[in-house]
């Protein structure tokens, strides 16, 4: 067998076994119900893309690639973070979101989620665009994100390291469908409004079948929709003791955050050398000559500076006022 004709029989064979673990989790989730409090058995980050991984793998620093999240270190463990974990293979249905917000905060949520949904799953189906919108709002009560929606969404857009690929990439200058835009503010209202997109569980990072990022060595499968995986964190920090921080409102505006200044390089200080300059010779008082004692005076008296008398006679003293 030739090199070529051997190469391509391993990637003919690699290719199903790439595409097993999503097909095999899609088709055991047959007629599932958006809200549930069931739990379900999770897949292991390990079991996925078994034998191949390394060929699809992106590194930690690497821009996140399209329809891929970022990550960011989790904060460290409580001392009894132990006592909260219930076991990496369960799925835990996280809590419905439910906030008291203002009507701004409720309307800049609703936009930066909807778009988090339409850039990342618009050609997903409904489950597809409800697991993403379900990892932000997982994102936004887990302590190592921001915790608003927008902060999540946006994060990291300020130094060109966006968490989500498509707020750094290019993707929100094309043209948006407004059909596919409805559907994704829908299921953002739906998510807002205290929904729970049950088998996503308590994921907070997904990828696409086409790469393996190398933070999900971390993490823990939860699930499989459409072209992605998505993934808890192991140990506490993918419990739902960590999912406990409020809502805290104020939402930024919606779109990618400012970009971060970096403070201008004070110039370099140069430090001249003190000099020394001699001081001018001084003539003593008893070594100068009578003939130039009083040089410097004034030639003549000075004149009173007072102006002189008037000349002026009486009779035309009120000249120039007003005849009556």
């Amino acid at each position: 067998m030739s090199e070529r004709a051997s190469k391509g029989w391993w990637a003919i064979a690699v290719v199903p076994v790439l595409a097993g673990a999503a097909l095999s989790a899609i088709g055991a989730r047959q007629g599932i119900v958006v809200v549930s409090a069931s739990e379900r058995e999770g897949y292991e980050a390990e079991d996925h893309f078994p034998g191949a991984a390394a060929l699809y793998a992106v590194p930690d620093d690497a821009a996140p690639a399209h329809g891929t999240t970022g990550t960011v270190a989790p904060p460290p463990e409580p001392v009894t973070a132990t006592a909260f974990d219930p076991g990496e293979a369960t799925v835990t249905p996280a809590l419905p979101f439910v906030t008291r917000a203002s009507a701004l905060d409720r309307g800049r949520a609703l936009e930066c989620l909807t778009a988090a949904i339409y850039y990342e799953a618009a050609s997903e189906p409904d489950d597809g665009e409800r697991a993403v919108a379900q990892v932000v709002l997982n994102r936004v009560r887990h302590p190592a994100f921001p915790a608003t929606v927008c902060g999540v969404v946006y994060q990291g857009s300020e130094k060109h390291g966006c968490q989500f690929s498509f707020a750094c990439d290019g993707s929100m200058a094309r043209a948006r469908s407004r059909t596919g835009w409805a559907r994704a503010m829908r299921v953002a209202a739906e998510a807002l409004a205290g929904q729970v997109y049950a088998p996503m569980g308590l994921a907070t990072h997904y990828h696409t079948y086409a790469v393996t990022p190398a933070w999900n060595r971390a993490m823990v499968m939860t699930d499989a929709v459409g072209a992605h995986f998505f993934h808890r964190w192991k140990g506490y920090w993918g419990t739902a003791a960590a999912f406990r921080r409020p809502y805290a409102g104020g939402e930024p505006v919606p779109g990618p955050h400012a970009p971060v200044v970096e403070p201008a390089l004070s110039p370099t200080r140069i430090t001249v050398a003190a000099v020394t300059v001699p001081a001018e010779p001084v003539t003593p008082a008893m070594s100068v000559q009578p003939a130039h004692a009083d040089s410097g005076a004034a030639l003549v008296p000075l004149q009173d500076a007072r102006l002189p008398e008037s000349a002026v006679l009486d009779r035309w003293k009120d000249s120039g006022k007003p005849l009556r």
